[in-house]
C-alpha cells in the first residue's frame, strides 16, 4: 500500500505546485498567502508518504484529498484535478490493501511449506 500511496501523493505535491503557480495570478490573493497555503499542502503530501502506512495516515491522506478538492474554490480546475486524485487514493488505498495481503498470504505459504532444517 505505501508504495501506491506514496505514487500518489508525490503527483500531488506537483500537482498543488502548479496549482499554487496559477493561483499567483489571481490579483485577490497575496503571493506569501499562495505558497504558504501551497507550501504547506505540499509538505504535507512529502510527509505522509511516511506516515502511511502508520495509524491515522489513511484518514490523513483523506483530509488532503478533501483540501485538494475544495481548492477549486480559488482555482477551478482543482474541482477536476481534486476529484481525480481522490479516486487515485481510494485506488491505491484499496489495491494497495489488496496487494499487501496477497504478499502475506503468499509469504505464509511460503514459510509453511518449507521443511525445517533438523
Amino acid at each position: 500500500m505505501r508504495t501506491l500511496c506514496s505514487s500518489t501523493l508525490i503527483g500531488e505535491f506537483f500537482v498543488i505546485g502548479f496549482a499554487g503557480l496559477v493561483a499567483m495570478k489571481d490579483p485577490d490573493l497575496s503571493m506569501a498567502t499562495v505558497w504558504t497555503v501551497s507550501g504547506i499542502a505540499m509538505f504535507l503530501c512529502l510527509v505522509l508518504c511516511g506516515l502511511v502506512t502508520r495509524p491515522g495516515g489513511v484518514v490523513l491522506g483523506w483530509a488532503l484529498q478533501i483540501a485538494l478538492i475544495a481548492s477549486g474554490f480559488v482555482v477551478p480546475s482543482m474541482f477536476f484535478l481534486g476529484a481525480i486524485f481522490a479516486a487515485l487514493w481510494w485506488a491505491s488505498v484499496h489495491y494497495g490493501r489488496k496487494v499487501d495481503e496477497a504478499k502475506a498470504r503468499f509469504a505464509a505459504q511460503a514459510g509453511s511449506s518449507t521443511p525445517d532444517a533438523a
